[in-house]
């Protein structure tokens, strides 16, 4: 994608394309959500983010995911408003996780430290970053400006075949079709000399804009000059700002990461009490029907005596000194669960049910125990979408 370094949507039909095409009409297009955007919206059932009303008060909205990756990193994001911008670049996906997992285990681990996992962003274009300096300030400060460059060879040509600049890959955000229309008025208006053809010979297995060199002229010449009057070398000003707290501020590298790891330990804390508590709740009622089972005649008696549902709950609640929930689910039991089987697959339930919840006891109890979940579930991530930077540096 031209785009997003990991696109959230699967597409189908025309979405636009780096020629600056527009896409088509929502009538003619089809998404759905990739496999790695669930990894964003992971656990969101189970109380994990707090939900608020939408502009119009319709609907209930997450105030933000409980995402397993740091989305911000990974795709970047731009934005403007009063007084203030953003304007994060995308990064690659197994660096991050790389950085993000180093960085838990060694929480006063420097920027240098860092930046052997983390080298700087990783664009959905390709190409080449220069200013190794822009991208440390940035990673220190919150702010700073890189250079990006096309990613161009010199094919020479052969007996009676102009030499000739193919250009394989370009800037982030640079319009290929404006690009190629651009050099060819410099061309025209005799800024740059030297190009006898201009071309574009993209297609279906990449991209490939082809410049040919009139003889007798040195490409590497013409390809700087294309270098400092075109798009094919552009600056990308770094603005590390976000919302925390809800208030915009410039974050480092570091904070960023700091964030995102204290939004992780408030999901996993989170996810871990809902499922304490529903599993609390299946026992309490697992104990219910264990209660029912060992004085099944009686209550069979109890329930077909009683002359409404409200007489039998109150009956069993008081008789067998059961709780309300207990008492309805024992109601709601069908007879075929009454059997030596059943008694036993409530029994083996019970039994691991409170294996679980030492478990997730354990888990709230030790903030070592929470990382170590974070840092396995970033592993499997890492795992499942790893790929090659595609960005040279």
């Amino acid at each position: 994608d031209f785009s997003l370094r990991y696109p959230l949507v699967d597409g189908q039909g025309n979405f636009g394309s780096i020629d600056g095409d527009p896409p088509a009409a929502m009538r003619y297009t089809e998404v759905r959500m990739k496999k790695i955007t669930q990894e964003l919206l992971a656990d969101i059932e189970k109380n994990t983010v707090n939900f608020v009303p939408n502009y119009d008060g319709s609907l209930q909205m997450p105030e933000v995911l409980p995402a397993k990756f740091p989305n911000l990193l990974v795709n970047g994001g731009s934005g403007i408003a009063v007084g203030m911008a953003t304007n994060l670049p995308p990064h690659n996906l197994n660096e991050v996780l790389e950085g993000i997992i180093h960085f838990i285990r060694y929480p006063k681990a420097s920027l240098e430290d860092i930046m052997k996992f983390i080298p700087g962003p990783d664009f959905p274009t390709g190409g080449y970053i220069f200013g190794l300096q822009g991208i440390k300030d940035a990673y220190r400060t919150g702010r700073g400006i890189i250079y990006l460059r096309a990613k161009a060879m010199i094919e020479r040509g052969g007996k009676n075949e102009r030499d000739r600049i193919v250009v394989t890959e370009i800037p982030y955000q640079v319009n290929k079709s404006r690009l190629l229309e651009h050099i060819a008025n410099l061309v025209n208006s005799k800024k740059i000399e030297g190009i006898a053809d201009i071309r574009d010979e993209s297609d279906r297995e990449g991209m490939r804009a082809v410049i040919e060199v009139k003889r007798g002229e040195l490409p590497e010449i013409i390809l700087n000059n294309l270098y400092k009057h075109t798009a094919l070398q552009t600056s990308f000003g770094i603005i590390m700002l976000a919302i925390v707290e809800k208030q915009p501020k410039v974050l480092t590298l570091l904070e960023v990461m700091r964030y995102f790891i204290s939004h992780r330990q408030d999901v996993v804390r989170r996810r871990t009490r809902y499922e304490l508590k529903r599993a609390e709740l299946r026992a309490h009622i697992l104990e219910g029907l264990t209660i029912a089972l060992d004085n099944l005649d009686k209550i069979i008696s109890l329930i077909r005596s009683s002359r409404t549902v409200d007489a039998a709950r109150n009956g069993l609640i008081t008789s067998f000194h059961l709780t309300k929930i207990q008492a309805q689910s024992i109601l709601d039991l069908q007879l075929q669960k009454l059997t030596r089987m059943e008694r036993e697959k409530i029994q083996s339930e019970y039994k691991e049910l409170k294996k679980t919840i030492s478990k997730l006891k354990k888990i709230l109890g030790s903030e070592e125990l929470i990382l170590d979940i974070i840092v396995d579930e970033l592993k499997q991530i890492k795992e499942d979408y790893q790929d090659e930077r595609k960005t040279e540096i």
